[in-house]
Order: structure tokens, then sequence, then C-alpha cells
């Protein structure tokens, strides 16, 4: 939530470029520094933006996690190959999370999106519009309320197929990424610390383990927000202007008709950088935190023992 707040003004910059098709990042962002209450403008549209991560974020990693769990534990996944150990090492891997296979790694992360995303489309909406030059909405019940009124109840979730094409993959290519990146790095490590000590390897420390997840967060994010990218524009159309794009068919030929190939790509570069640091935050502290849960657990079962 406290990211979502700081980096809302990347947010609001992103929507404004995806919206026209026809302006810089530099040009739009001149163009709200030049108006009236300009800090206000840059931070328009945080109190959904906020909700919509704080509660998208929970049920995201809720649903995440009950997945990996579930599938870790199946003996029939584990026979055909899904899980490739039960749990990863605490000591000697900067992981905390079930080692699952690649396809399990993105099916899962896109299951877990996808139902996250259905469930925050309202807020979603009412969010991108706010940030939206398009809609002078004063208050998130007002929103709502025009939002209702001119469109119904499907205005809530205008775009939600380019939003889920968008969503899943993203999510399942950045865990896919992240949990690759990881095991990259760590043999990495490895590797550099066996030269050191003449084979003789000691347990990972906790902060090489949060600095090989945040790493690895930030080159899943990048990777796997430049492939989902055309999606994003598409879904910032069509939730900004749905009665002009109609779906999602009709709204990437308009696109490309009137402002080019090039407006697939429209906020990339914004969108790379505010998608790295979030998700590198967030899955950093997401592993932080289930590693000392289960190290809690660990020595609670000692204890008892």
């Amino acid at each position: 939530m406290l990211s979502a707040s700081l980096l809302q003004p990347a947010d609001l910059l992103k929507t404004r470029v995806q919206q026209s098709g026809s302006s810089s990042l530099l040009r739009t962002f001149q163009g709200i520094i030049s108006g009236p209450n300009s800090l206000k403008q840059l931070w328009r549209g945080t109190l959904p933006s906020v909700i919509r991560t704080g509660f998208g974020s929970a049920l995201y990693f809720s649903t995440l996690n009950a997945l990996r769990q579930h599938i870790a534990r199946s003996d029939i996944l584990t026979s055909t190959g899904f899980v490739v150990a039960r749990h990863g090492n605490l000591r000697a891997s900067s992981s905390s999370l079930p080692q699952l296979s690649n396809v399990a790694n993105l099916a899962t992360g896109a299951a877990a999106r996808a139902s996250a995303g259905f469930i925050m489309m309202p807020v979603t909406i009412i969010k991108v519009r706010y940030e939206s030059s398009l809609y002078s909405y004063k208050s998130m019940r007002g929103a709502a309320t025009a939002i209702l009124k001119s469109e119904g109840i499907k205005g809530f979730f205008s775009g939600f197929g380019a939003t889920a094409i968008r969503d899943a993959p993203y999510a399942g290519l950045y865990v896919l990424f992240y949990e690759q990146a990881k095991q990259r790095f760590s043999q990495l490590r490895d590797s550099a610390a066996a030269v050191s000590t003449l084979g003789l390897q000691s347990a990972m420390t906790r902060s090489k383990s949060v600095s090989i997840n945040f790493l690895s967060g930030v080159l899943a994010a990048g990777l796997a927000t430049a492939i989902t990218n055309p999606f994003d524009a598409i879904k910032t159309r069509l939730q900004l202007m749905p009665g002009r794009y109609g779906n999602m068919i009709k709204a990437t030929q308009r696109m490309i008709k009137e402002d080019g190939f090039k407006s697939m790509f429209d906020g990339l570069g914004i969108r790379m950088g505010r998608k790295a640091i979030s998700s590198a935050l967030a899955w950093t502290l997401y592993e932080e935190l289930v590693r000392r849960a289960e190290v809690k657990w660990e020595e609670k079962i000692t204890t008892v023992l």
C-alpha cells in the first residue's frame, strides 16, 4: 500500500500516455505540472490505487500460496513432475517457497492473478478513470454512481478480457522468471563461494537471500512487463473509452490504424520501472514473511519434541 502511494505519479503518467497514444512521457508530465494544483494532480487516484493494491495483493498472495501449497502436497502432481521438491531449503537457498516445475509456476501465478483481478475489477475501472484527464470524478462514490448510471454493471468490467490477458500471463511469467532467476543467482553464489573457500560452503545469510530475491524480482518484472505491455495499452483504452473501442480485437485494430504499432508499447518504460520496484519489494517481503513463519514453526516443533 505504501509503494502504491509513493508510485502513484508513475501510474498516472502511464495512463495519460496510453489514453492518447500521441503524447510522449515528457510532454504529458510538462502538461500536468504546468497546470493548477500540479502536485495534487500527480497523486490523483491514490485512494482507489491503494485500495486496489492492498486488497488485490492480499487476494493474490493468499490464492497463490494456497495453490502452491496444494500442488506441493499433491502426490499425483509430484509423480508427474509438477513439484521439484517439497520445500525450499531455508539454509542453503534464497527461496522460502515450494519448488514447483516451470509449468506449475506459470499456471499458479496466472490463475491467482486472474482471480484477484476479476474481484478487484470495479476498483480498477474507477482507478484508471480517476487517473485519466477524460473524467472529473470528485469521489469514489460519485465515480461508481456515474458509471452505474451511464453504463450499468457491465461498466465496472469494461476491458476485463484485455486485463485478464495482461494480468494472467504477466503473473505467470513473473513467477516463472522469478523462480528461474533465484535459482541461477543462487548457483552463481554457490560457485563463487566454492572458489573463495576451496569448496567449504556456508549457509546463505539473510542479507544475501534478500538481495537475490530482490534482484530476481526486478529482472522478472522487467521481462514480464515488456512481454505483456500491448495488452496493458489495449486495456487502458477499453476502460477509458469502451464505447469507442468496443472490444479487444476492435481496439487493437483501431489503435494500430490511428496511432501505429508503437501505441502497443505506450507507457512501457514507466510501467517497467514501477513494476520492477513494486513487484520486487512485494515478493521480497512475501518471501521473508514466509521464511520467518517457517522458522518459528520449526522452532515450535523442536521445542515440543
